[in-house]
């Protein structure tokens, strides 16, 4: 029995261990090979591993002589590189080892690596001392953006990209349904998107969270703007329209997925609608997907006045092994070829060799007419952009985690229960007493839920439990009910 316990831990351990073991990439030189080895964490897709591995690989080359090899560890997205890090650093301390074996974590959102950064994991950033012009009054890289942090105070980590969260859609399904091409959030809202809509779950990516925040911030925004004279009750009504919203939207998904790039691809395949697409995986499928007359199967929009645009970091970890080739490569990530690598077509200068990106670059000075010219967004000014709105983190800042939590009680885990109730809402021609019984959020005022509710904030993972359990029975029984007073409508019992 013993051997046979042994046996099956061993296939479970295998089993565990084989996605981070074929998630590596060997790039440029083996590692066996190599004078100097990098190992780095990161959510980023392979294009974006091949195209700077590959690229820091020959800078380091070409600046020091030595070969690199870049050691990408991809275990998923930021949800499950946190739980990496938390074991990581738990089991070192335990030891007495000062680090997990990594050098740099590279691709994120800014709350991913201001979490890692409160938790003492993040080490200065020799760039701010080696560029300062960079960081200076009118440098390359502002301080913050539309509200955004594109660096903290203390220098630990920085921004190397700029990301947007916004709509995809299929102009001819949207035709097919009846429906008017979207230009803001609410409008995914429209109960004629029901089951041809695509979500991500937020719990699974930061930037997914984001940017569920920033559709809430919208909303209390809105409300300010309306009714000035009385900022408390703006705000705690901007706050439950903002939940409201995302019922909405919830209530027309397809899904929840736990992969970002689902969403476009599914879009541009005529399997939904629209989706909630971060700007990169819009683009990208907008470029290679067209109909057989060269329509466009996926059109990417920033939704008016109802995004931000947010850095994508890069730092170094504390008890790095490599600490000067991670510094070099954090210099490296902000030097102008680096940054053209972001949004240059594959082949021209210090552009891409393989894929096109389709980022934004970070640095102010690369959006210049001969980089622009080359790029795959030429008409993509992002410092220049009118359309967006700014950030006040005071409003929303405490309820990141709150919020994507909330939406898996509310939205995920009561999805089958939504949906009907959504259904027979829509056939009953949204009778408003039925359908404030739907959209009652009552249970998560902004008075709790705007400075963070402990209940999902607290570090007792069984009180959380209970605490998220509650909370979604309480949705469940609402969602429920609105589909019985719905259908009472349709048979004229109401």
């Amino acid at each position: 029995m013993k051997k046979r316990a042994w046996i099956i831990f061993g296939l479970l351990a295998g089993i565990v261990a084989l996605p981070l073991a074929l998630r590596r990439e060997t790039v440029t030189v083996a590692s066996h090979e190599a004078d100097d080895r990098l190992v780095v964490l990161t959510p980023h897709h392979e294009s974006i591993r091949q195209e700077f591995g590959e690229a820091f690989a020959a800078y380091w080359k070409k600046t020091t002589g030595r070969t690199l090899h870049v050691d990408w560890r991809t275990p998923g997205g930021t949800s499950e590189i946190r739980m990496v890090l938390d074991a990581g650093y738990k089991a070192a301390a335990e030891t007495g080892r000062a680090g997990i074996g990594v050098d740099v974590l590279f691709g994120g959102g800014e709350p991913d690596f201001s979490n890692q950064a409160k938790q003492g994991r993040l080490v200065p950033l020799r760039v701010f001392d080696s560029r300062p012009e960079l960081f200076a009054e009118g440098g390359g890289i502002p301080a913050t953006f539309t509200g955004e942090r594109y660096y903290p105070a203390d220098h630990v980590w920085v921004g190397t990209c700029m990301s947007q969260f916004g709509i995809c859609y299929n102009p001819q399904v949207l035709k097919r349904l009846h429906l008017p091409l979207p230009a803001t959030w609410r409008d995914l809202g429209d109960p004629g998107y029901a089951g041809s809509l695509a979500l991500a779950d937020p719990t699974k990516s930061g930037s997914v969270a984001r940017g569920f925040e920033l559709l809430v911030q919208g909303e209390m925004l809105r409300a300010l703007a309306e009714n000035p004279a009385d900022r408390e009750a703006a705000l705690a009504a901007g706050w439950a329209a903002g939940l409201q919203l995302i019922q909405r939207l919830a209530a027309n998904s397809r899904y929840f997925t736990d992969s970002a790039s689902k969403i476009p691809q599914d879009v541009g395949q005529g399997n939904a609608a629209a989706g909630m697409c971060i700007d990169f995986y819009g683009r990208s499928y907008a470029a290679e997907l067209t109909s057989a007359s060269g329509k466009p199967r996926v059109v990417w929009i920033a939704p008016q006045g109802g995004t931000t645009l947010s850095a994508d970091p890069v730092g170094v970890l504390q008890g790095a092994r490599q600490p000067e080739v991670a510094q070099c490569f954090v210099e490296f990530c902000l030097s102008p070829a680096a940054q053209v690598l972001w949004f240059g077509k594959p082949g021209t200068p210090n552009g891409p060799q393989a894929r096109a990106l389709h980022r934004m670059p970070i640095r102010r000075d690369v959006y210049t007419p001969e980089n622009l010219a080359h790029s795959t967004m030429p008409g993509v000014h992002p410092y220049e952009d009118r359309g967006n709105f700014t950030y006040q983190r005071e409003l929303t800042g405490a309820s990141f985690n709150t919020l994507r939590q909330l939406v898996k009680v509310m939205c995920i885990d009561s999805h089958e229960e939504m949906t009907a109730a959504w259904l027979a809402l829509r056939a009953a021609g949204m009778p408003a007493d039925a359908l404030a019984v739907f959209a009652d959020v009552s249970i998560m005022p902004y008075a709790e839920g705007g400075k963070g509710d402990p209940g999902f904030d607290g570090s007792d993972a069984l009180q959380t439990a209970a605490h998220a359990a509650r909370i979604g029975a309480w949705f469940r029984a609402n969602y429920h009910k609105a589909e019985t007073m719905a259908r009472q409508h349709c048979s004229g019992g109401l």
